[in-house]
């Protein structure tokens, strides 16, 4: 009888071998299989996910140009100007739900914050 924290490997990912064996046409061993060429597959549409087209960087900036900002960045915008680091990054965490997250809309707040800067 064992707890799930014992045997937590069973229930992680699969571990693949760092280097892929070749078949050597044997039935039996580490490389037993037949001995095959690997074929180039053309690239998956689900390779390009997450990548940032032309067209949606136009849109959403076009968004946020007409629509502004939400009253949680303003607020986190005006605590960056002077210089509330942690506490903005703690309160999109609240807001967020994320470390991550939190981080991520940080350093774009702060950025424009520079900007603003820069513009004046």
């Amino acid at each position: 009888q064992s707890t799930w924290g014992e045997n937590i490997r069973e229930f992680s990912v699969q571990h693949r071998p760092r280097h892929q064996m070749v078949a050597t046409g044997i039935a039996v061993g580490k490389n037993k299989g037949h001995v095959t060429t690997k074929r180039e597959l053309a690239p998956r549409p689900a390779s390009r996910k997450g990548r940032k087209s032309k067209h949606t960087t136009f849109v959403r900036k076009l968004v946020r140009e007409v629509t502004g900002y939400t009253p949680y960045e303003k607020r986190c915008m005006e605590l960056l100007k002077i210089g509330k680091e942690k506490r903005v990054l703690r309160f999109l965490n609240d807001r967020l739900g994320s470390i991550r997250r939190a981080k991520a809309k940080r350093e774009e707040l702060s950025e424009i914050v520079r900007t603003l800067r820069f513009a004046k």
